[in-house]
C-alpha cells in the first residue's frame, strides 16, 4: 500500500501492516496494550451499560489515573468507546463501547484467553533463556 493507499485505508480500504506508511501500525500499538485490552474487557462485562471513571479504575487493578485517562482518551478518538460527560460538579464522566469496540472484544478475548492458558509455558521458556543466557 502506497501512502495515499494508507489514506484510503481511513475510507474503507483494508489496511497493509507490512506497509511502513500504514496506520494499521499504529492502530496495533493502541489496541496491543495491557491496559486498552482491560479497559475494552472491563466495559464489555457491563455492556450495555456505561461505567464512571473511577469505577473502571477500581475494576483495573495497577492502572494509573493517568495512565487510564490516556488509555480512554485515545479508544474515544478511535471511535471505540462512547464518553458521556454530566455537568455536574464535580463532572461526571461515563464510558461505554460502542459497536466498533465490541467487536474488538471479541479478538481480544481470543488474545488474553491464549495468554492465560500459555503463561506457564512462557515462563518456564524465559527461565530456560535467562539460565542458559547465565551459563554461556
Amino acid at each position: 500500500m502506497t501512502t495515499r493507499g494508507a489514506r484510503a485505508a481511513g475510507h474503507g480500504v483494508r489496511g497493509d501492516l507490512f506497509d511502513p506508511h500504514c496506520p494499521t501500525r499504529q492502530l496495533l500499538d493502541r489496541i496491543g496494550t495491557k491496559w486498552t485490552s482491560m479497559a475494552v474487557k472491563t466495559l464489555a462485562d457491563a455492556a450495555p451499560d456505561e461505567v464512571r471513571f473511577a469505577e473502571l479504575r477500581r475494576r483495573m487493578p495497577g492502572v494509573s489515573q493517568k495512565m487510564l485517562s490516556v488509555t480512554l482518551r485515545s479508544l474515544t478518538r478511535d471511535g471505540l468507546v462512547a464518553r458521556r460527560v454530566e455537568p455536574t460538579v464535580p463532572p461526571r464522566v461515563f464510558y461505554r463501547l460502542t459497536g466498533l469496540g465490541l467487536s474488538l472484544e471479541a479478538a481480544l478475548a481470543g488474545l488474553r484467553t491464549w495468554a492465560e492458558e500459555h503463561m506457564a509455558e512462557i515462563d518456564r521458556a524465559n527461565e530456560a533463556a535467562a539460565q542458559e543466557a547465565d551459563e554461556g
